[in-house]
């Protein structure tokens, strides 16, 4: 999930981009980068960022639902490349950007199912639009980053000041 949110966040602009990118996510690409996984990408990016902007857990999950039924595949065991063995949810050799729609959708899923319906958001902070998965431990994190938790705390501490 954190592909998704930093790929939603800084979207990528060329088929280049798209593989340095998951590349660099460690994301295994079993045949090469085109043009139109560029396109699905920004269509599965799209649909992440409604899941992410959704008012009310229900449409939360209806949305992630609707994202779940256009990438579903039986899960299958899988070992490839010298990885071990481990769990793909899609079917054998998919072009990237189905993959990667497929990895947006189900491990969005995982994390709202196993952490919370409420651990996707965007940074509180009014200049910041940054998406983020909520991993701290008390689920209540409000900033995508530190920097944002400054910045609104020592917005905060000034106005208090100019109220005194």
């Amino acid at each position: 999930m954190n592909l998704a949110a930093d790929l939603a966040n800084r979207r990528p602009e060329s088929v280049d981009e798209l593989t340095d990118r998951c590349r660099a996510a460690g994301l295994m690409l079993e045949c090469p980068v085109t043009a139109d996984d560029l396109g699905r990408t920004q269509a599965a990016l799209d649909a992440w960022e409604r899941i992410v902007d959704a008012a009310e857990e229900q449409e939360r999950a209806e949305l992630l639902n609707q994202m779940l039924a256009e990438a579903a595949a039986y899960p299958r065991l899988t070992s490839h490349s010298g990885t071990g063995w481990h769990l793909h949810y899609r079917d054998a050799e998919q072009p990237v950007g189905s993959v990667l729609f497929t990895l947006f959708a189900v491990g969005t899923a995982l994390h709202l199912a196993g952490r919370g319906m409420h651990r996707l958001r965007r940074c509180e902070v009014t200049e910041c639009d940054t998406a983020f998965a909520d991993t701290s431990p008390t689920g209540r994190q409000r900033y995508c980053s530190q920097r944002c938790a400054n910045r609104d705390a020592v917005r905060r501490h000034r106005a208090r000041a100019a109220i005194t």
